[in-house]
């Protein structure tokens, strides 16, 4: 939402009928960019429809749409937080915690999904070890999360993904969380 407003903001002078149909191409190429990431094309949706739906000039629109991204971000903070409350209390001092993909801050608008309850458990002076996947093929694990979490000072080791079913079996791990982009209801 916020990488559409922001390619948006040269094109606010435009007429009306050419900015929306820069909007359907900032959908298109934004879109591309993570073809299996749920949550980017529910937000492109969202942020379509708001555009469609807007009445006024290409300023108005964009101003509308610079306030949707801007309470997606925020919705999206307080989920993230929430999450880490709910999770942090199932990761006891001295865990080590497998996680598999990336669903830190660098994917959500918050301290992340999956690595929000490992952060407040960090923040809350836990003990938390992470064991980081590789998570191929393209290394979001080892590129992203491992980064993510040194730079919060919460300890991390990168393994292969096959490593995964060794560190379970030796009994090296206590929890793992993985990043998803949609969760059934009964979990």
């Amino acid at each position: 939402a916020m990488g559409m407003v922001a390619g948006l903001r040269d094109a606010r002078s435009l007429p009306r009928a050419a900015f929306l149909d820069r909007v359907t191409a900032a959908v298109g190429r934004l879109g591309t960019t993570r073809p299996t990431a749920v949550n980017l094309h529910w937000a492109l949706r969202r942020m379509s429809d708001v555009a469609r739906r807007t009445r006024g000039d290409a300023g108005a629109v964009w101003e509308r749409l610079r306030a949707e991204a801007t309470q997606i971000w925020e919705d999206d903070r307080a989920m993230c937080r929430s999450i880490g409350e709910a999770g942090q209390a199932l990761l006891p001092d001295g865990a080590n915690v497998l996680t598999h993909c990336n669903a830190g801050a660098l994917a959500t608008g918050g301290i992340g999904t999956a690595l929000a309850p490992i952060y407040l458990a960090h923040e809350a002076g836990r003990q938390v070890h992470v064991y980081v996947d590789e998570t191929r093929p393209v290394l979001q694990g080892a590129r992203l999360t491992a980064w993510e979490l040194q730079q919060s000072g919460v300890p991390v080791t990168i393994i292969t993904d096959s490593m995964s079913g060794y560190a379970m079996q030796r009994g090296l791990v206590d929890a793992v969380i993985v990043g998803a982009d949609r969760i059934a209801r009964n979990g």
